[in-house]
Order: structure tokens, then sequence, then C-alpha cells
């Protein structure tokens, strides 16, 4: 699946694509993908293919076109404090681009059948907080992740807000699906070869809307074959943060806030430079022809009398822009995390201001 959109040569060019075609459509899902570099999920060997909107895997792990995910991201109507379950969880990028969204005092649960795919997604959560200056623009939910196949969740489970199913569901499991559900709450999930959204209007009442054709593998069924029982997965508790946890999500909105008022009152706009947007190189190319003889193709490259002009002037054309350009394309200095030189220079001890940042690397 995927293929809506052009490639982009990295994340943010990604996304501004993504924007174009109507994929994304809320800052909120914006600031989402824009925080979480999606080449961060791939395995180092694939990563030229990261900024593409195709799905990959490789084994067990598998991340679902960036057009696929966006859509899932605005059906699912996200907002802070609420419960969201990720069924099929794999990575965990979609997972932590909603935790971003729901903000501490969120619940965002993940099942995942492969146990070495948890222990990926785990890796790669721990990377985001330790490594990434984005984690310092959100209060995070962070997700919790449990191995087990998400047709066999417990009974006694509770409900959520947001459910979100990555594989492609039988019509006889829809009412097992919407069953997770709290009333008022938004189920997204491949039903029917279709995503389509479920909004549970009531007790035994649901709206139902189709969003887009789209092919996913069907969920595995579950295997009592070893042992003839069911494997019952039970899901995190809803955990209650500790007293410590509360400080330190005080603390650090109440630095955030100084920084904004800081900034606001230096700017007047709160913008200390307006972001600079990349040009987009026009390029020509040359002509191809492709002939189709007893169905085996052909591919010619036809050359034009005028290309040698062309790349004359296209060289000619670099260099003017990039003479243009030059004083401004000068290797910016990289953002600087305010949040983090504000606390390292608060009159605390070590230990405390590591507490404050998470015990970050950066």
């Amino acid at each position: 699946m995927g293929g809506a959109v052009s490639a982009g040569e990295d994340n943010d060019e990604l996304i501004d694509n993504l924007k174009e075609a109507q994929y994304i459509r809320t800052e909120l899902v914006e600031q989402a993908f824009r925080a979480i570099d999606r080449a961060d999920y791939y395995l180092e060997e694939f990563k030229d293919n990261a900024y593409k909107d195709l799905a990959w895997k490789h084994g067990n792990i598998h991340l679902s076109a960036p057009c696929i995910y966006s859509e899932v991201m605005e059906a699912l109507d996200l907002q802070p404090g609420l419960s969201f379950l990720n069924l099929g969880s794999g990575t965990g990028y979609l997972s932590s681009m909603v935790g971003l969204i729901l903000g501490p005092f969120g619940v965002n649960h993940g099942v995942e059948l492969h146990s070495d795919v948890i222990e990926y997604a785990k890796q790669k959560l721990d990377f985001f907080i330790k490594t990434s200056d984005s984690f310092d623009k959100f209060e995070f939910c962070e997700p919790s992740f449990v191995t087990g196949n998400c047709l066999e969740i417990s009974p006694d489970c509770t409900q959520y807000d947001r459910v979100y199913c990555g594989a492609g569901v039988q019509k006889e499991h829809e009412d097992y699906m919407k069953n997770l559900l709290k009333v008022g709450g938004i189920l997204v999930m491949p039903l029917e070869e279709k995503l389509t959204k479920i909004t549970r209007t009531g007790p035994s009442a649901w709206e139902t809307k189709k969003i887009l054709a789209v092919s996913f593998a069907p969920l595995i069924q579950p295997n009592h074959a070893d042992s003839g029982k069911s494997r019952l997965v039970h899901l995190p508790p809803v955990a209650v943060r500790s007293l410590q946890d509360l400080a330190r999500i005080a603390i650090r909105g109440t630095i955030k806030k100084i920084i904004h008022q800081e900034t606001m009152s230096k700017t007047g706009n709160g913008l200390k430079n307006p972001p600079r947007f990349k040009r987009r190189r026009v390029r020509r190319r040359r002509m191809e022809t492709i002939v189709f003889l007893d169905k085996e193709v052909f591919a010619s490259r036809i050359s034009n009398p005028s290309d040698d002009n062309n790349n004359s002037e296209d060289i000619e054309d670099e260099r003017r822009e990039e003479e243009e350009t030059k004083p401004s394309e000068l290797k910016p200095d990289p953002p600087v995390n305010f949040l983090r030189e504000k606390v390292l220079s608060l009159p605390l001890p070590d230990p405390l201001k590591y507490y404050l940042l998470y015990y970050r690397e950066k």
C-alpha cells in the first residue's frame, strides 16, 4: 500500500507532501509526524526507503505507508488524556506519535503477536526518549506493549476511547472489536478491504464511515493446537502517576511557560526566526519511450537535440540558485533545546536535573 504522494528527501519533506495531498489535515497530527523521524524505525540497510510513501516489511517487522498512518491519525480524532489501544502495535511508530498527543495523563497500550517485534519497539522507544530533542517539546504518554494475539484479549479488560487495528479484520470479528470501545469512542480498522471508522454513539449504537480502499494482511487466527486452551492477553493496568512523576510534569510545564513568555517578550510573536523552507529544484528530464512487443517490455531513452543545451542550462541555473541562496543556506545552527538549557542552569542538585530531563543523552 502507499505511493499516493511523492517521496521526500527527509522527514519534513515527506510531511509537506502528505499535507499538500490532504492526508495530514490538522496541526496536532502534523506536529506528531514531524516530531518522530520515520527513518528511525527502519533497519539501517533499508533507510533509503524511509521517506517514500510505501509500506515496509522485513521478517516480522512492518510499517504501513505514511499515507495510511496519516489517515488513521486523522480518523482517530486524538485528544489529550484519552486512552488508546493499538492492536498489532508493531514497531511502536504509530503508538509513539499517538503518545505525543495523549500527553502525560493518557493511556497508551499496544498488543503485538511477535515478541521479537516488541523488543524492537522497546529499543526504538528508548532511542526516541533518550536522543530526540522533539521529546522535550511534548509531554509524552509512553506506550506499554504486551505480547499476544489481539483476538484473545481478556474479556474483563477495560474499554478504550480510541482503538486501532493494523491488520485486516474479518467480518466475524467486527463485534469483538466494537466491544473494546467506550461509548463515544472511535475504532479504526481495515474491514472488508476498506479502512473503516466506527464511532460508538450508544451502548448498542454505531456510526460507520468508509475512509479509503486498502489492502492489509489479515489478522492471524489464534492457534490452540498445542494446549487446546486459549491464551488470554491481559492488558497493562491503568497506572496512577506517582507523586514524583506529577512533580516532574508540573515543573517541566512551568519551565516551558516561562521560556514561552521570555521568547514572546523578546520577539513579540514567539518566533525568533521565521522557518526557512527548502526550494525544490525543477530539473529537465530526457524523454523516455516504453515499447510493448508480444508481452515483452522494452524501454529506450530517446536523445533530444536540445538535451545537451538543457543540461548546460540546468548547471547554470543550479549555480545561479546556489549563489542566490548561499548566505541563507550556510550550515544553520542546530536548534536550541531551551528546556534542557534552562533545567541545567537551575540551582539544583545534578541528580534532580537529570531526573527532570528523563536522563536524556543529548
